[in-house]
């Protein structure tokens, strides 16, 4: 498989363990190149990808000496993919869950449309709890109410294709979007900013830690950072940013517009 020189698969991790390694080899097996983005891991997770990346040149890693959260591993490794001339990076969870298969369908709707923000719609099986699926569907409404309708189908499913340079504005317009709260905050800044979104599905598998499943969801602190990005999206919402998305919304539904969204 023939690099690409636009398109470059970008996996955060922290404290993955064994994980890791299967999912940057899977990866590889469908794309490249493959950077993981080691944020202040202390479990050793690294060293296998670090030792691949030592006779492959098609992976990468790049290290960050302190845990800062996913949104500011996926910050640093979009910048210094700018830096190196891609203009596209399609981000996936370093445990497993995120289907590898996938990528080349979703890199090449972002070929397609390169100015769109490729979304996952996550499939899940019967064994995900239905606790977590009724948190991502309030979740989810909370973002349509935010972005004034339809155009984003999950705000939390990582699994997604950004343009390069709008995810790094986007990062730049705010100081939080760092830890749990990056995917739903950055989709909505994204959408808020007039980027066109292309909605696709995407099976997703989830692990329990019986299976090897790695998380560090806390429930109560990330609950209470979910309930506070939302309130302040609302407030930005209504004080700044209304007027704005009705026009977006006036000028994609009139004759011969593209849309900002599609499934």
């Amino acid at each position: 498989m023939t690099p690409s020189a636009t398109h470059l698969v970008l996996i955060p991790s922290y404290n993955a363990g064994p994980r890791l390694a299967r999912t940057v080899a899977d990866a590889l097996a469908n794309w490249s190149p493959v950077w993981v983005v080691v944020d202040g891991s202390d479990d050793g997770s690294d060293e296998p990808v670090r030792e691949l990346a030592g006779r492959d040149p098609r992976v990468r890693v790049l290290f960050r000496p302190r845990n800062g959260g996913k949104g500011a591993a996926i910050a640093a490794g979009v910048s210094a993919a700018l830096a190196a001339g891609f203009t596209h990076v399609l981000t996936m969870d370093s445990d497993g869950q995120h289907p590898a298969g996938h990528i080349g369908e979703f890199m090449a709707a972002s070929r397609a449309h390169p100015a769109a923000l490729v979304l996952g719609r996550p499939v899940f099986g019967p064994e995900v709890p239905i606790e977590r699926q009724q948190g991502r569907k309030l979740s989810n409404a909370l973002v349509r109410l935010e972005i004034l309708g339809p155009g984003v189908d999950d705000a939390l499913f990582g699994f997604r294709v950004y343009p390069a340079s709008a995810l790094r504005d986007a990062l730049g317009s705010t100081h939080h979007a760092r830890g749990f709260d990056f995917d739903p905050e950055i989709v909505v800044r994204m959408f808020w900013a007039g980027v066109p979104t292309i909605n696709l599905p995407a099976p997703c598998r989830y692990l329990a830690k019986a299976d090897g499943g790695v998380s560090h969801f806390h429930y109560l602190r990330d609950n209470l950072k979910m309930i506070w990005l939302h309130t302040r999206l609302l407030a930005l919402l209504a004080t700044r940013h209304w007027a704005g998305i009705r026009h977006l919304r006036r000028a994609a539904a009139a004759p011969n517009a593209g849309g900002l969204g599609a499934s």
